[in-house]
């Protein structure tokens, strides 16, 4: 029972990339159909996979435990097919043929990252240009699948960067089949979206992994870049709960050395988001979280620039109806929860006076 099981999962996988096969091929062939049809291949590899072909795929076994620590969340097709180019190569040598005939297309290096992210660092590549072609491919891929998670706010694709992070990046046997220059672009990559996927807590061991980079004289520590990184992501984010979550975790940089510069840019950056209006026009919660992000990494001075800050807002007096309203619900707000706990406070009291 079990072999027939397996030689069915087997035959439902060799269909699928079939299937991505055949597509490839009529996307290679209509150079007029060419982007929409890579466009549905996406869509295709990154849907959720069904029961009824998890039943299949699963074959009965515990073989997708691997997929299911990686994800953590709903199997997607990229994830089983991933795995499957790892254990049976050959099926996926005719589409990286193809892949690599499409490479100028939009979709491409992302498809060739969903499928191929596994494989390229579990075989190694004698040819370099080949591997610095690959390389290229998968950082440019990687980055506009995880920009996709960015602007729809989803975690589709957490388990692309939990695999590059902790089995790549942290794993220096894996991360040297690489060229150096596609090794220091994984960790700039990897540094924009570590705080979006919920990594932090992998900073420590993350920074100690960083590659040489050529001018890190003048651009500081693996700390100093890390920062750069995310400075520069935050000013591109424009999804708010985004922003927000960004802004939360932004607090675990307190601690970390880095030069002057860096420290300033990074001040800026989060000062930007805590005043109404342009260029940024945040809302009132993106200024709150910027204003605690402010405060929790750089205590010195804190009182000052909420003065600096407080005066700067009396020069924009459209904006006084929506404080004061704003600073009146607080008060009612703090007043009414104040009664609330000294309510329960006083039951609690006289609930014990009563066992007594």
């Amino acid at each position: 029972m079990p072999t027939a099981l397996t030689s069915r999962s087997s035959a439902y996988l060799t269909a699928l990339t079939q299937e991505i096969e055949k597509k490839l091929q009529r996307a290679l062939a209509s150079p007029s159909q060419r982007r929409n049809l890579l466009q549905e291949l996406f869509a295709d590899i990154a849907l959720e996979v069904d029961d009824r072909a998890r039943d299949i795929i699963l074959d009965g076994e515990d073989r997708s435990s691997e997929v299911v620590n990686h994800s953590e969340g709903p199997i997607c097709f990229y994830n089983v097919l991933a795995d499957h180019f790892v254990s049976v190569p050959e099926n996926g040598r005719p589409i990286l043929d193809l892949i690599v005939q499409l490479w100028s297309q939009l979709f491409a290096s992302s498809i060739f990252t969903l499928l191929f992210h596994k494989w390229l660092f579990e075989f190694q590549l004698d040819n370099p240009e080949v591997l610095l072609r690959y390389s290229s491919a998968l950082v440019q891929g990687a980055t506009n699948v995880f920009w996709i998670d960015i602007q729809s706010n989803t975690r589709r694709f957490q388990s692309v960067f939990r695999y590059l992070l902790e089995e790549v990046a942290l794993f220096p046997e894996r991360l040297k089949k690489i060229p150096l220059q596609a090794q220091r672009d994984l960790f700039l990559l990897l540094s924009r979206f570590i705080l979006f996927y919920n990594s932090a807590d992998k900073l420590e061991s993350f920074l100690k992994q960083f590659p040489d980079f050529p001018n890190a004289f003048l651009i500081g520590s693996p700390a100093d870049i890390f920062v750069i990184e995310v400075a520069d992501q935050l000013q591109k984010l424009k999804v708010e709960p985004v922003l927000l979550h960004y802004l939360s975790q932004i607090k675990v940089l307190q601690g970390l050395e880095l030069r002057m510069t860096t420290s300033t840019r990074l001040k800026t950056c989060l000062y930007s988001f805590t005043s109404p209006g342009g260029p940024m026009y945040p809302t009132r919660a993106v200024r709150h979280a910027a204003w605690d992000a402010l405060d929790v990494l750089f205590p010195i001075g804190r009182y000052p620039r909420h003065v600096i800050s407080f005066f700067f807002r009396l020069l924009y007096p459209w904006y006084w109806p929506s404080s004061c309203w704003n600073f009146v619900v607080a008060c009612i707000q703090a007043v009414f929860y104040s009664l609330l706990r000294m309510i329960f406070s006083s039951w609690d009291k006289l609930a014990k006076h009563s066992q007594d």
